[in-house]
């Protein structure tokens, strides 16, 4: 856990810096930077994207996995997450969207290649090596989205927190199962949905990228069913 710890510790320190030079921004430069971080974020998720060997699967498991999410509405539920959030901090941040920057920032953090592989050799090999450069990543990221949008950025580091160790406890089981091209094709999907996230960044969409998150874990569920058989 050590790992996710680090990169727990590292979002919320970068969130805190944001919010110190948020009054110090002017708003072109806010919007130019959120500009720069979409772009920057379509960049990782195509080069992810690029790793997954399985078309077929990877294109069934998101077909699989919106209509699940959609059924779920798993974006209503992560927006009604983050307003009640909001509705507590307010005053904390009258200018920024806690909402929008608890979201963003979690699904960012939460879906990358980096947050799955790094969980998985955090749990089972004891390496935290890519989770610490995870870490340094994230922190960075989190000071721009902080001095953007604001205090709900700190409350993904929870998120991040959750989701992360719970892959790492798991990894013992998962790691005797997936081998290294599955978890390639994983953390493709990951990929493909900051994708959509980078686009909605850029104002390009408005796509629900929290409705695509069961996605990633059809292909897990058809590993290890495969191992079974």
């Amino acid at each position: 856990m050590l790992g996710t710890i680090v990169n727990t510790i590292a979002i919320v320190v970068g969130s805190l810096l944001g919010l110190l030079l948020k009054g110090g921004i002017p708003k072109r430069f806010n919007d130019i930077i959120m500009k720069a971080l979409g772009l920057s974020v379509l960049y990782i998720g195509i080069s992810g994207s690029l790793k997954s060997t399985d078309t077929l699967l990877l294109i069934l498991s998101l077909i699989i996995g919106a209509i699940i999410g959609e059924l779920i509405d798993l974006d209503k539920w992560l927006s009604f997450l983050g307003q009640t959030i909001e509705a507590k901090f307010k005053a904390l941040d009258k200018g920024g969207n806690i909402a929008e920057g608890f979201v963003s920032a979690s699904l960012l953090f939460c879906i990358g290649s980096m947050a799955i592989v790094g969980s998985i050799q955090s749990g089972l090999e004891g390496n935290h090596t890519m989770l610490f450069i995870k870490s340094m990543l994230d922190g960075i990221t989190s000071i721009i989205y902080a001095s953007s949008m604001g205090i709900g950025v700190i409350f993904s580091g929870v998120a991040v927190f959750l989701y992360q160790g719970a892959i790492t406890l798991a990894a013992g089981f998962l790691g005797s199962i997936l081998q290294d091209g599955e978890i390639a094709n994983i953390t493709g999907i990951g990929s493909i949905l900051i994708m959509g996230l980078g686009f909605n960044l850029l104002g390009m969409t408005k796509i629900k990228v929290a409705n695509f998150l069961p996605a990633i874990f059809i292909p897990m569920i058809y590993y290890i069913v495969l191992s079974l058989v």
